[in-house]
């Protein structure tokens, strides 16, 4: 690799080496530098190229006069640099209308100011000279987030949660009616899978994790009895919709949602005569107008007619026109899950819950869906985000998302990440964001290749979290960053500097490796206080089926291990050394049973500093599949297993919250906290 490239590369923030999971160095090939670069639209394909480019980054960075945007944090000085230029000014434009003027300082063909005494918040600054005027976003946020209460919860994938009233598949009645259980019990938040959009029709995205849109939220999830229209349609209506639930299979092995969006759609079909007029901001009506696109030409809009494939296309308008009932559709559709929203964290904190209802954002969504067509601009289209090789993924991971890109995304004054975070926070306590690290960096796989061909691109961290703790600042609520695989050591301070909690799993807490090795368990009351603490997530075993080694089994015949007999021997040995673990921390005896080894993994947890503990209704009974498999589509029922006992046989809502091992779970969680608190 030159050192042009090199320099043109690290001039865009694409790495062309990083330490992997266990500490080791790993060099990118100068293929994936060449093709990530591309993605970022940038030609590097020759030597020739690469000059230009370096050329043509250099004019830019003299002509501009100042930064795109500014990220700073309250009471904490922030040097700002400008370049020199005659009858040069500076004014701040407050959010609450104020204006003032900023001294500035002048040396060496630069202007510098400081910003120290801004209150939290989004400002303008205006930046003037004898040639030009520019704005410049200002995003100062507090200074630090406090870590708020502690407390445990649990971590639900609430299609899997059904009840003998559900329509086939979990629903914002069921979270309502687990939210006010786990709190008469002294739990204080739920943390529930992302509720993100997906596309109107059938065949309906399993994935929650990859969405249409994560501004908007999937209605498969309303109750429809619980809706305004419902409420106010005539009774041989309702007896329709009635009969439409009924026809539904709250017990089978599979979610089929398929089966509950079909018979909701009839359903709301049945009460949208009866629906109030809702008010329609453009955000929502872009939306609308893309579910109503997407019904007439497909799910993915860069298959649609040319000049359908951007919203601000004047061929858009007049499709409006002729769409206009069903864009008033899918906007009701929204209007009745904020309502439905707005209910569950209400009857939450209500019934006590500190922070109630955490909302999952997930790490991107549908390059061909809502978002990816009206934050197009926004986005490098021509690539895909995902994950290097580490120890549970060895052949690394291709999410089929495309990234956000770094230059356009801070043009646009990281808006589309305001308004995410924003609008996830409109009722919730909390919110999780996955895969926090893309933050900071993310794994960029390019077109034509697989994960292992791509390399890690930088984001500038400092802005991302300003915008992010602004907002949860602003909504009172928690924040938690999915922190977890190939981590260096300066992303979990960075966020505990800035009150944004990490994440901890009991099978990865180790100390720091040595010499390539894995570490050794930390003891427990070394772990992170600004935490959230579980001992698996849905990406990861359940805890029995850890215990039992079922995801060595899976992973090895799915072909998904480089060395199964290697993967067998480290998963025995690590059983052993996790064992002995509880055992030393006087949680479990060589008598144990599995339920009473599933508890321990979870009282440890209470043992631990980690302000927040999570725990899965599945583990309770002794669930052996998890969630999602990553690296697996098709070979692999990837979000549609119910909760099940250890034999597979589904367990209704009803059933698990009148289960003995799920209150002995939530009183060891109750009780382990409360202990831990005096």
């Amino acid at each position: 690799m030159t050192p042009d490239l090199q320099r043109l590369a690290a001039g865009y923030g694409v790495a062309t080496e990083y330490d992997d999971q266990r500490g080791r160095p790993v060099q990118v090939t100068e293929t994936a530098v060449v093709a990530v670069l591309a993605a970022l639209g940038v030609d590097a394909s020759t030597p020739e190229a690469v000059a230009a480019a370096l050329e043509a980054e250099r004019l830019e960075r003299q002509e501009r006069l100042g930064p795109r945007f500014i990220a700073a944090r309250e009471g904490i000085e922030q040097r700002v640099t400008l370049r020199a230029a005659a009858g040069l000014t500076v004014r701040i434009q407050l959010e609450d209308g104020d204006t003032r003027p900023i001294p500035i300082t002048m040396a060496d063909d630069e202007a510098t100011f400081t910003l120290d005494d801004v209150a939290a918040g989004w400002h303008t600054l205006v930046v003037s000279s004898d040639d030009e005027t520019v704005e410049i976003p200002v995003c100062v946020a507090p200074a630090t987030l406090p870590v708020g209460v502690r407390a445990w919860g649990w971590a639900t994938q609430l299609y899997a949660l059904r009840s003998t009233d559900s329509w086939g598949i979990g629903d914002l009645r069921d979270l309502t009616t687990l939210a006010t259980w786990t709190a008469a019990r002294g739990g204080g938040l739920l943390l529930v899978n992302p509720l993100h959009a997906v596309a109107p029709g059938v065949p309906v995205q399993p994935s929650p994790y990859y969405p249409a849109s994560r501004r908007w939220t999937n209605p498969l999830y309303l109750r429809i009895e619980d809706t305004e229209a419902y409420a106010g349609a005539p009774a041989d209506v309702r007896a329709q919709v009635d009969a439409l639930r009924s026809s539904l299979d709250n017990r089978s092995e599979r979610l089929d949602r398929d089966a509950s969006w079909t018979a909701k759609l009839s359903a709301l079909a049945l009460l949208a005569p009866y629906a109030i007029e809702v008010p329609v901001s453009p955000a929502l009506e872009d939306f609308a107008t893309w579910c109503a696109l997407a019904e007439v030409y497909g799910d993915d809009w860069r298959e649609w007619p040319r000049e359908l494939q951007r919203p601000d296309d004047p061929a858009v308008d007049a499709a409006r026109s002729g769409l206009g009932q069903r864009i008033r559709f899918h906007a009701w559709l929204q209007h009745e899950c904020d309502r439905q929203l707005r209910d569950v964290q209400r009857l939450a904190t209500e019934a006590g819950m500190p922070i109630g209802i955490v909302h999952d954002l997930a790490v991107g969504t549908d390059p061909g869906g809502a978002d990816a067509w009206a934050l197009q601009d926004a986005l490098a289209l021509d690539a895909r985000i995902g994950a290097p090789p580490d120890g549970f993924n060895q052949q690394g991971q291709d999410w089929g998302l495309p990234p956000w890109h770094p230059k356009r995304l801070e043009a646009l004054g990281y808006a589309p990440l305001r308004d995410l975070v924003r609008t996830l926070l409109r009722h919730a306590g909390g919110v999780r964001i996955d895969h926090i690290l893309g933050m900071f960096r993310a794994w960029w796989v390019p077109a034509g290749g697989t994960a292992r061909d791509g390399t890690f691109v930088a984001y500038d961290a400092e802005a991302m979290l300003a915008v992010i703790a602004l907002e949860v600042h602003r909504a009172g609520a928690v924040v938690v960053g999915e922190d977890l695989g190939t981590t260096p050591p300066y992303i979990p301070k960075a966020l505990a500097e800035r009150g944004i909690l990490g994440s901890s799993v009991l099978w990865f807490e180790r100390e720091d490796a040595v010499a390539g090795d894995l570490g050794a368990r930390r003891p427990l009351g070394q772990w992170r206080e600004a935490a959230m603490a579980s001992v698996t997530t849905h990406d990861l075993p359940t805890a029995l089926g850890w215990l039992r080694g079922s995801h060595v089994e899976l992973r090895a015949r799915l072909g998904l291990l480089d060395d199964p007999a290697a993967e067998r021997a480290a998963w025995r040995a690590e059983r052993v050394e996790l064992l002995a673990y509880l055992a030393d921390a006087g949680l479990l005896d060589d008598e144990a049973t599995e339920e009473e080894q599933v508890r321990a993994l979870h009282l440890a947890l209470t043992r631990t500093p980690s302000r927040l503990v999570m725990a899965a209704l599945g583990d309770a009974v002794g669930d052996l599949r998890q969630p999602n498999l990553p690296g697996t589509t098709d070979e692999y029922p990837n979000w549609r297993l119910p909760v099940a006992d250890p034999a597979g046989r589904p367990v209704l809502l009803d059933e698990l919250l009148a289960d003995d091992r799920v209150m002995r779970l939530a009183a060891d969680l109750g009780s382990g906290i409360a202990v831990t608190i005096r």
